[in-house]
């Protein structure tokens, strides 16, 4: 069966990922769409610089146009988060972007973005992968043709909507003021000319690497991580500039590279932005964090009276609490955020920006705010491992954990332990551990966090040996 986790439908290309399953996704979607009676606003397809992309979008907008939907088709790669833009700027019921994000190059998939440019709920998911399953003959209609007869439309200029709209929420002068030197790793990826657009027009100098499109990445994971990000650290040092910026595949995760080639994590980048928002632009409310991410924000939401909310991996449960508290910034820490007032998902072409206005006006660099932010509220470090295992075993895992609720000798005092997503231990010095099956991969993850590396290190070690994997 064709399954949706936490970020759309991902296969192996040449695998799953073929022209009929394609189809059948597409028709799966038209289906749902006539359900709801949701035909007469046009569809967006996206698609981002992975192999198969730009024709799995074609085979996709000939299955919606045939079966009577106006397809909106973007005349060039695009990130997610133009697709998701799109859909909540003109008020259309369904986006579709062809991408598989951060994941290997071996894989390609298909995310469903709905009103409000949000991420597709899991009651719309499972209802989607129901009506995929009972998909009989696919029709499909020729994709020149349907150019031709008006069915399908080539979309030029909603990039200019979603940069602009991005530019109004800058403080631009800053920027300007600043004129910062940036090195921008583009991983091959489709965020890389809104990115250039914004910087150019705040007079900051961009200068790209990796900006080909490579089927394989450079041979790396396309994720904004420390290992992939080394050859950026070192050109940033080598060269003097200010920052390094790198994206994934589709536009969505965020890394950063300081002055001094540190590499800046996902969490760091939270806090600091939440910090800033606050602080210095005088924002108020809450924050909100998925269940692996950094318990930084819980201290700093709580030196100024907020509250930072926790909810299970996935971005659609983070910007659900966005809306529902009104949080100023919410994301995890694999990397992906929104800020309050711009898309209802993750933007790393705006949380760029943004990142470079806070060094621009803080005139601090970002080791220099993470420091200042340690010595406040202690320090927090994170370790993840991904654990692979035979597919025969995990139900039997998941048993253990899940059902039985076994749980490793930490030889640490236990507060809580949470089961909402996955297995989450809370320790009582505000360390955790967190073991969950990926929703897009083969995968066990597992995260700790502790005031140091190497205790948080031994709660992974102990989850391991206890699972013997």
């Amino acid at each position: 069966m064709i399954k949706f986790g936490t970020g759309g439908w991902r296969a192996v290309i040449g695998d799953d990922f073929i022209c009929t399953n394609i189809r059948k996704v597409a028709a799966g979607i038209l289906a749902l769409a006539k359900e709801e009676n949701k035909t007469d606003k046009p569809v967006i397809i996206g698609y981002d610089r992975r192999f198969l992309s730009d024709v799995a979008a074609k085979w996709v907008a000939e299955v919606l146009a045939e079966g009577g939907m106006t397809v909106w088709f973007l005349n060039r790669s695009a990130p997610t988060p133009l697709v998701m833009h799109t859909v909540k700027s003109k008020e259309l019921y369904f986006g579709i972007e062809i991408t598989a994000s951060h994941n290997p190059a071996s894989y390609n998939g298909i995310k469903l973005i709905v009103e409000e440019g949000r991420d597709a709920s899991i009651e719309t998911t499972c209802r989607l992968e129901a009506l995929i399953e009972a998909v009989g003959e696919i029709e499909f209609c020729d994709f020149g043709k349907a150019v031709e007869d008006g069915k399908i439309v080539y979309q030029r200029n909603l990039f200019n909507d979603f940069i602009d709209d991005i530019l109004d929420l800058l403080d631009v002068k800053a920027l300007r003021e600043r004129g910062l030197r940036v090195l921008f790793d583009t991983m091959h990826g489709s965020g890389t000319y809104p990115l250039q657009v914004i910087f150019h027009t705040s007079r900051c100098t961009i200068d790209t690497i990796n900006l080909n499109k490579d089927a394989y990445f450079g041979g790396q994971m396309p994720a904004p991580t420390e290992q992939t990000l080394s050859a950026l650290s070192d050109l940033v040092t080598k060269d003097g500039y200010d920052l390094g910026i790198a994206m994934d595949g589709d536009g969505d995760r965020l890394g950063i590279i300081d002055s001094n080639g540190r590499y800046i994590n996902a969490n760091e980048i939270l806090c600091m932005l939440y910090h800033y928002l606050v602080k210095y632009k005088g924002w108020t409310g809450p924050v909100v964090r998925n269940f692996a991410t950094t318990h930084m924000l819980d201290r700093i939401a709580e030196s100024f009276g907020e509250k930072c909310y926790e909810v299970p991996v996935g971005f659609k449960h983070i910007s659900s609490k966005i809306d529902e508290v009104d949080a100023v910034l919410g994301g995890e820490s694999s990397g992906g955020l929104t800020v309050r007032g711009h898309i209802n998902g993750k933007d790393s072409v705006y949380a760029a920006s943004l990142f470079a206005e806070m060094v621009s006006v803080t005139g601090k660099s970002p080791s220099q705010i993470m420091d200042e932010l340690e010595a406040q509220f202690g320090k927090f470090v994170m370790v993840e491992d991904n654990l692979h295992f035979a597919p025969e075993a995990k139900s039997e895992i998941e048993n253990i954990i899940m059902v039985e609720k076994k749980l490793p000798d930490f030889d640490v005092e236990v507060v809580r332990v949470n089961y909402e997503d996955g297995c989450k231990v809370y320790f009582a010095d505000d360390s955790f551990v967190i073991c969950r099956f990926s929703g897009t991969e083969p995968l066990l993850r597992i995260f700790a966090e502790s005031s140091t590396k190497e205790a948080a290190a031994k709660y992974i070690s102990a989850f391991r040996t206890f699972l013997n994997i």
